[in-house]
């Protein structure tokens, strides 16, 4: 049993019959009163994130997730294949364990896959930036250039990013899978 003392950003806890992961967390001392953490919990299965208070007291039930380089294959309709980079051993994860991340998913990116002890996959652990071809976007028109703002894309795996005036059909661009936002021409 881990103690509100252990939390840190990642780890995973069995909650309210379900695991949650540690998205933030903040210890209070309030003037008056016991301190408690405050903080941010995201569903595992689900993605949702709550908010949730622990007292300083309370124990955690840290559930132990062990993570394994994988290399994703292909998707066959159904299925998203990955194979194992030390034995080559190939496995099958449906769309609901991949759930939005599909969309960053690029053949023979390697990925971390969350495991729990039990052998069920939870989930995967994404690079922090993929690139990916534009496949649709609006053609350049001179001027615009001088504009902040961008236009609307569409990549390779059917992800919708706004991306700058320069950008154009056929270029590959550099994505920050956490927030899902063009960061440079690759």
């Amino acid at each position: 049993m881990a103690t509100t003392s252990d939390i840190r950003n990642g780890m995973i806890i069995k909650f309210k019959n379900d695991l949650y992961e540690f998205v933030e967390f903040l210890h209070v001392k309030p003037g008056k009163g016991g301190a408690f953490v405050r903080t941010k919990l995201k569903n595992i299965k689900t993605g949702k994130v709550i908010d949730n208070t622990f007292r300083t007291s309370e124990k955690l039930e840290e559930v132990r997730v062990e993570k394994h380089k994988k290399e994703y294959l292909y998707f066959d309709g159904s299925f998203f294949v990955f194979m194992d980079i030390n034995t080559y051993e190939q496995m099958q994860v449906s769309l609901e364990v991949i759930g939005d991340n599909k969309k960053f998913l690029v053949e023979n990116m390697e990925v971390a896959m969350k495991i729990d002890p039990d052998g069920e996959i939870l989930g995967i652990e994404l690079p922090v930036m993929v690139i990916q071809e534009i496949m649709e976007c609006e053609a350049n028109v001179k001027g615009n250039s001088a504009s902040v703002s961008g236009k609307k894309a569409v990549t390779n795996t059917g992800l919708s990013v706004t991306v700058p005036f320069f950008v154009e059909v056929g270029n590959k661009i550099k994505i920050d899978t956490r927030t899902g936002e063009y960061m440079e021409r690759a």
